[in-house]
């Protein structure tokens, strides 16, 4: 059951003092249910008030923290089973996989391909999270030497391997920077739970296909005081994939509607295993792909991948990106006025919406097509122009404003502006209000370049 802003203020000292920075403790109730603020910021909570609000609020998935103190992976944290009734914490992870069996410099090389891919969507520079450093060759030394290097880099590190001895190893050289231990099963739990309590590493619990034994299994870790875990319930692929995803939804009804605290964690799924029937790297990749978005759409909470191939990690990143926005609040970028090239007063001046995808997209078609202009940037409080004509945010009042605010009329010595082809409909509004010249452009904005050659000819 998903807690009120009703629930909390029952828990709060109910002064209205305003410490908080909020006007009331309904205020602040309210602002600690959005996650805009926390506990400390209430300086009269205290004693047994303060722990029944933390327990009130605490998330039905636990969150859990790997890596090192200055770049840390947080993961879990959800309350709810579907976005459109909240929305998601914590994107999921995605790590990629390091074999240690690789030369040094390989190894090294890898690394920083690793942490340095990245790509820009939306304003949002998207990026990988982790390193998973798997023990291939078996050997505790080597793994130690790999985990080692990776320690120079300060990038968070997975550490796989079911092998106690080389877990200790690699430990004892990369265990102050927080590694996520992977994984501790049936046959090495009490020697795994025994590091993670040690060196105060969260820990993966690996029970393949069987939840009933994870249950059992989680419940001894907890026993013995680990309360950072990390559920791998295994990844089946092929004609697998329906009974991972049955277990993995399993899982988090189990946390979300039941609040089992054996299953209140996150989960982690590795699509690198569907690479082991590919007949060659496209179909590996693609089928990688495939099911880390399957996956992602199913509560992993963290993936291991193998792939590093930028044609396959984008559409990864850009799925995650749009799963982890808040359904409630549309994104948006600042409305005001954008300068393309070097502007003067005979430069051309182009209306668009505050919508990101819109923005960045005519931002992007703007640059590409090597314009010069000005852009000016509607508040539509974050809608496409399609949608914001419709809601009624485009209208010829909210662009009078816009000119008036940023003082565009004083830096063109032409009234004259190009409206999106979509926004046609309000083009004699736009003009009675703001008293310029309104020009319907394209409907895309990848035909603006082409448009303003024409509108340049004429």
């Amino acid at each position: 059951m998903q807690v009120t802003a009703m629930d909390v203020y029952r828990l709060l000292p109910k002064t209205n003092c305003g410490k908080c920075g909020e006007s009331s403790c309904m205020a602040f109730a309210t602002k600690l249910i959005e996650k805009e603020l926390t506990l400390d910021d209430c300086p009269q909570l205290s004693g047994d008030e303060r722990q029944k609000l933390e327990d009130l609020l605490a998330p039905a998935v636990r969150e859990i923290t790997f890596g090192p103190e200055k770049n840390q992976v947080v993961v879990g944290g959800d309350e709810v089973l579907y976005r459109f009734e909240l929305t998601y914490y914590n994107p999921t992870a995605l790590v990629v996989d390091l074999p240690d069996d690789l030369p040094s410099e390989e190894i090294m090389k890898r690394a920083s391909d690793i942490m340095n891919l990245k790509f820009e969507r939306t304003g949002e520079e998207l990026t990988l999270d982790a390193i998973a450093l798997r023990n291939k060759s078996g050997s505790p030394e080597k793994f130690a030497e790999a985990a080692g290097a990776l320690a120079e880099l300060n990038f968070p590190v997975v550490l796989c391997t079911f092998d106690p001895e080389a877990m200790r190893a690699a430990l004892e050289v990369l265990g102050d920077q927080r590694p996520l231990m992977y994984a501790a099963t049936k046959d090495n739990l009490q020697e795994m739970a025994d590091l993670s309590i040690s060196y105060g590493c969260p820990l993966v619990l690996f029970s393949p296909g069987d939840l009933e034994e994870m249950k059992n299994l989680t419940r001894r870790l907890r026993a013995m005081g680990l309360t950072e875990i990390i559920l791998d319930p295994g990844t089946f692929t092929g004609e697998g994939i329906g009974d991972t995803i049955d277990n993995f939804v399993m899982i988090r009804r189990l946390a979300v509607e039941d609040r089992d605290e054996d299953f209140r964690f996150p989960i982690m799924g590795i699509p690198a295993l569907s690479r082991l029937t590919a007949s060659d790297k496209i179909e590996a990749n693609i089928r990688e792909a495939t099911v880390a978005a399957t996956l992602m759409n199913r509560y992993a909470d963290i993936l291991i991948l193998a792939g590093t191939d930028i044609w396959e990690i984008m559409p990864v990143l850009t799925l995650r990106q749009g799963l982890y926005t808040d359904p409630r609040k549309p994104q948006a970028v600042d409305p005001g006025v954008y300068e393309f090239g070097e502007v003067d007063e005979n430069s051309p001046v182009i209306l668009t919406t505050n919508f990101s995808l819109t923005y960045y997209t005519v931002e992007g078609d703007l640059k590409s097509g090597d314009v010069t202009a000005y852009l000016l940037v509607l508040d539509t409080e974050g809608r496409a122009v399609d949608v914001s004509l419709a809601g009624g945010q485009l209208n010829g009042p909210a662009v009078a404003d816009l000119i008036k605010d940023t003082g565009i009329e004083d830096r063109v010595k032409d009234k004259v502006m190009i409206i999106p082809g979509l926004a046609a409909p309000a083009s004699g509004e736009i003009e009675d209000d703001t008293g310029w010249k309104v020009l319907v452009g394209p409907r895309d904005s990848s035909g603006i370049p082409d448009y303003l050659e024409k509108l340049a000819s004429e």
